[in-house]
């Protein structure tokens, strides 16, 4: 047996199961490094990037100290965003199914207070949340966290860049001081040393790569002579590499906004991502992204976390990163899975220094390529695959994807081949359909019943 086989842990035999049927079998570097330290009671700080597996390390030693008997609130994990923190619980539930009982329940902004005062007078075990809405229910008294053992901060370099520090010192003021306290980043800036210091006991520091090969990822660096010319060259990128599925990076949230109209402007398909959305559209920017409705997520580091891609096509830095750490972490997004990735970075020589930066941290020498023709402008860029459409009914209707699809493909339907990803909430629910099928299939919904009931049907366009 491999020391890197799940099987090598203290894990009950029923979890190990678990963990075989979710295709859990051999762990990454970040699982085999930091999961034996965890389940032996030690803090830890673990940096890893996306994709490195670190939702299961943690959610497993969480689970490793919980009693379900004991129906308390046990462990809180910390997210910078809801996304994060919806996709965190969704991992723990997975990781949970071998233990019976287990209730984690997410407590984030942008959701209404009301039900979630609800469901907290229910009860939990777990607990994942961003740290304004705990921050919330802890000062109003309906959050208790006296019986939490185990304390998570994912992300933790984002949250503190979110300005969330004086609300993550209240929270552990909140927590007894004999917990466990598992620090998870993407980079160690010097404000995580001093947090982990002021709130870990002697941690263990873990530093594993993430799960792609960075050798996949082919790297390109554009020098422009200024910043209006930045604008063409991404224009320029884009129409040569015609990603299905892209991130385009900006430093700033006005940047994000502003490059996101420009290149909507020019016929790309584009949305934007930041904080200063709200959480409609937040929702609905990150659905078409991830059902290929829309091809170019315009975004900042902070908002792009909150992103559930597999594998994306092909990064681009409008900007070079604000440091190292962070370039390697936004092009980590692509070249996932075994797949080739394209990075393409864009700097003026006032970037000189970040270059030299770069250069040093990447151990290679960085010179600017040529770009592409502008002959290029001269295309039409091409649109996405998939169209959305909206649902006004969802999980509280009992409606569940089947029902969507059979819905959508019964008589006189559209193929199945034609149906993208179906994504049900509790009011609502999304449903990708190929763009050769979005008048057949409105009508088809328009006309038909799902669950015996007329559902309200509109296509959702940027």
């Amino acid at each position: 047996m491999s020391e890197l086989d799940f099987a090598s842990l203290a894990l009950p035999q029923q979890q190990l199961t678990n963990l075989s049927s979710l295709g859990y079998e051999q762990m990454t570097p970040i699982q085999a490094e930091s999961l034996p330290l965890m389940l032996a009671g030690r803090d830890v700080i673990a940096q890893g990037k996306t994709g490195s597996g670190k939702t299961a390390a943690f959610g497993l030693g969480l689970l490793s100290r919980l009693e379900v008997k004991r129906f308390r609130i046990q462990a809180l994990v910390l997210c910078p965003t809801r996304e994060l923190a919806d996709q965190v619980a969704v991992e723990i539930r997975r990781l949970a199914r071998a233990t019976h009982n287990v209730k984690v329940l997410t407590l984030c902004g942008g959701m209404p207070f009301g039900p979630q005062v609800g469901s907290l007078e229910h009860g939990a075990h777990i607990i994942v949340g961003t740290p304004g809405r705990i921050e919330e229910h802890l000062s109003k008294g309906l959050l208790k966290l006296q019986d939490l053992n185990t304390l998570v901060l994912d992300e933790a370099d984002r949250m503190l860049e979110m300005g969330f520090q004086s609300a993550l010192d209240f929270i552990i003021d909140e927590t007894p001081a004999d917990r466990q306290t598992l620090l998870f980043s993407a980079t160690y800036p010097p404000q995580i040393e001093s947090i982990a210091k002021r709130i870990m006991v002697t941690p263990a520091l873990v530093q594993a790569a993430s799960t792609h090969d960075n050798s996949s990822i082919r790297q390109h660096f554009y020098q422009v002579a200024s910043n209006d010319d930045r604008l063409l060259a991404l224009k320029l990128l884009l129409l040569k590499h015609d990603p299905e599925s892209a991130v385009v990076f900006c430093n700033t949230k006005r940047e994000t906004q502003e490059v996101n109209d420009a290149l909507v402007d020019a016929g790309f398909s584009a949305m934007a991502l930041h904080g200063d959305l709200d959480q409609k559209a937040r929702d609905q920017a990150l659905v078409r992204f991830a059902n290929k409705s829309v091809k170019i997520m315009v975004a900042t580091d902070v908002a792009a976390r909150g992103l559930d891609i597999d594998a994306l096509d092909a990064v681009f830095n409008y900007h070079i990163a604000r440091d190292a750490e962070v370039h390697v972490h936004r092009i980590g997004r692509t070249g996932r899975a075994g797949s080739k990735g394209v990075a393409c970075s864009i700097y003026t020589d006032k970037e000189a220094y970040k270059v030299s930066l770069l250069e040093e941290y990447l151990d290679r020498v960085i010179e600017g390529e040529v770009l592409p023709s502008r002959e290029l402008l001269s295309q039409v860029p091409s649109q996405a695959e998939m169209m959305t459409l909206q649902l006004d009914g969802g999980k509280k209707q009992k409606i569940r994807p089947g029902d969507i699809l059979g819905a959508l493909t019964g008589d006189n339907g559209i193929q199945g081949s034609q149906v993208g990803k179906i994504k049900v909430g509790p009011m609502w629910a999304y449903v990708a359909v190929h763009r050769d099928a979005l008048k057949p299939a409105l009508r088809k919904l328009e006309q038909g019943k799902i669950k015996g009931k007329s559902v309200r049907v509109r296509v959702i366009r940027g």
